[in-house]
């Protein structure tokens, strides 16, 4: 009998430090593609910008020991106080290792660079934190009981867990990105040293004790230790991004944009690469919702409705179909071997099968009735009540906001109700051109039909090569595409940047089979930060078959706009 797989543990199990990490892991995604940071992990960044951010990082660290000398004297257990000493006896190895730079440079860390205004501010909160200068909590020299005096050892170790959690992820992150065929990386000393067994075993030992020392904290306290580790993790990127860079940089995109000679346009599929939910459930579920029971009389002046357990049946019954056909109509259009060469006009004819799947599925819907008698207002509210992935609307609002910029944003999708999508964004986001189908209403209740305007990825794609031709050529166009599935496919591959967000299965098998070539975005800006050098273009490509793949749209937001 095979053995049962350990259970991983809920949120709730984990430690807070473990929990913190993750829920601002939103900010290591913008220290990580920070330029100072990708130059780094590219191996091109300039000696002289590496020599300023460790002139920085003596300054910085020489603050984190103090503040470990602190804590130590604040915790009551002796354990406690070991962990500490021996996690303060780790920050002068890594004051070591900035010691052995210097002298290979043969210059002197004190005199090398003055203490930058984001150096400052971390140094002073780090130091202010393990003081006890923390809203509600006793001044220096007053804290009279053992606990009070545990209670800041533990705000300490929570303002100071990010910055070793941070190190031994970039760390990680960098050493899996060395090519041993490469030759030497001018700054694998610094790699080997973050990504180490010895110091990730450290970043370990100072969560293990933060979860320790917080373990009797109240919630209220627990907060503030979240309020000090949140503030800890801006402060980081806010550091990395105070580096100053005299070179190229890929990162952010809109660096290399010329607002005033070039147009950026964005656009991005919606279900589920906005939206957590597909759409179609959505408005299915409003017309299950307010339908009305089999037992009640449908008011005179109301479409005619199937009563909500029909509506529910039906639908049931339209969603299974829909799942197998889509599989068989997928299966029938891949070829038996991989393509070796990406061929953009192969892909697209063998798509035009799933445009006519896609067209007849949605006679279905239409002729089946389960979209009739739908409220305006229910799909609007439902719209503004509407579940979008983490950090969108964050996203395309500082698109829109930024006057500046000259970017554009529109939304492809094959959403029957364009209402529901401009509901969604309706917070701000007016800018925002939507090109969906469309509901027909009779005086505001829907009529059934769908007005069909993008149904499929050919609908799709003729929508989004209109749109550039619309803006036309009297500026250098940029195009990225953000997508998730296969309807989204040669819009991905006809942007200059394509981006697939989330992990849809299909959507990579059938890329893959045809040629595309899937690259993770850090690893391919990157690679692409090696080859570029002063005078070069970064050579984003429309139809290159190379898309970049993201897990979230922090790492969308962190290469285009930055922090």
């Amino acid at each position: 009998m095979a053995a049962i797989p350990p259970k991983s543990p809920s949120p709730e199990e984990e430690g807070l430090a473990r929990r913190l990490w993750i829920k601002f892991k939103r900010e290591s995604v913008f220290a990580m593609y920070s330029p100072f940071t990708v130059c780094l992990a590219s191996g091109n960044l300039k000696l002289e910008t590496f020599r300023h951010y460790i002139a920085q990082d003596f300054h910085f660290l020489k603050a984190f020991s103090q503040a470990y000398e602190l804590a130590e004297e604040c915790a009551d257990d002796d354990d406690a106080k070991l962990s500490i000493s021996e996690l303060r006896k780790g920050v002068l190895e890594e004051l070591k290792m900035h010691d052995s730079f210097v002298k290979e440079w043969g210059t002197d860390l004190a005199k090398m660079a003055t203490v930058n205004s984001a150096t400052v501010k971390y140094t002073e909160f780090l130091l202010a934190t393990a003081s006890g200068k923390v809203e509600g909590v006793k001044g220096p020299g007053k804290l009279a009981t053992p606990f009070e005096k545990t209670k800041v050892a533990a705000y300490t170790l929570g303002a100071m867990s990010p910055c070793m959690r941070l190190y031994a992820f970039l760390g990680k992150e960098f050493h899996a990105l060395l090519n041993a065929n490469e030759g030497n990386h001018p700054y694998t000393k610094w790699i080997d040293n973050y990504s180490s067994e010895s110091f990730q075993a450290s970043a370990l030992q100072n969560e293990d004790l933060l979860d320790k020392l917080s373990v009797s904290l109240t919630g209220e306290e627990l907060d503030i230790i979240e309020k000090l580790y949140h503030q800890a993790m801006k402060l980081e990127v806010e550091f990395f991004c105070a580096q100053p860079l005299a070179q190229p940089t890929v990162v952010p995109l809109i660096k290399g944009h010329n607002p005033a000679g070039d147009r950026l346009i964005i656009f991005s599929d919606f279900d589920l690469t906005c939206t957590i939910v597909d759409s179609s459930a959505i408005l299915a579920e409003i017309a299950i919702v307010t339908a009305p029971k089999s037992d009640q009389n449908q008011p005179e002046n109301q479409l005619g409705r199937m009563s909500s357990g029909e509506l529910r049946n039906t639908w049931g019954l339209l969603s299974k179909q829909y799942t197998e056909e889509y599989e068989q109509c997928i299966e029938s259009f891949m070829p038996s071997e991989k393509v070796e060469n990406f061929n953009y006009e192969t892909l697209h004819k063998a798509l035009e099968q799933l445009s006519h799947f896609e067209k007849r599925a949605n006679s279905r819907v239409i002729e089946s009735g389960v979209l009739k008698g739908i409220n305006l207002e229910d799909i609007k509210k439902a719209g503004e009540r509407l579940s979008l992935q983490d950090g969108c609307t964050t996203f395309f609002q500082k698109v829109v906001k930024n006057e500046n910029l000259n970017a554009n944003v529109h939304v492809l999708s094959y959403c029957w109700c364009g209402d529901l999508i401009r509901a969604s964004f309706s917070s701000g986001l007016n800018a925002l051109n939507v090109h969906a189908n469309e509901f027909s209403f009779k005086e505001s209740i829907s009529t059934g039909e769908i007005i069909e305007k993008v149904e499929s990825p050919i609908d799709k794609v003729q929508a989004f090569n209109n749109t550039l031709e619309k803006y036309g050529t009297d500026r250098k166009n940029l195009s990225v595409y953000i997508g998730d599935s296969v309807g989204d496919l040669l819009c991905l591959l006809e942007a200059d940047i394509g981006i697939v967000i989330g992990s849809s299965s299909s959507l990579r098998r059938v890329g893959s089979q045809f040629g595309v070539t899937f690259i993770p975005l850090y690893p391919g800006l990157v690679k692409k930060q090696k080859e570029y050098t002063e005078g070069s273009s970064s050579n984003w490509k429309e139809k290159s078959g190379i898309l970049y793949t993201v897990s979230s749209w922090a790492e969308v937001h962190a290469f285009i706009l930055g922090w």
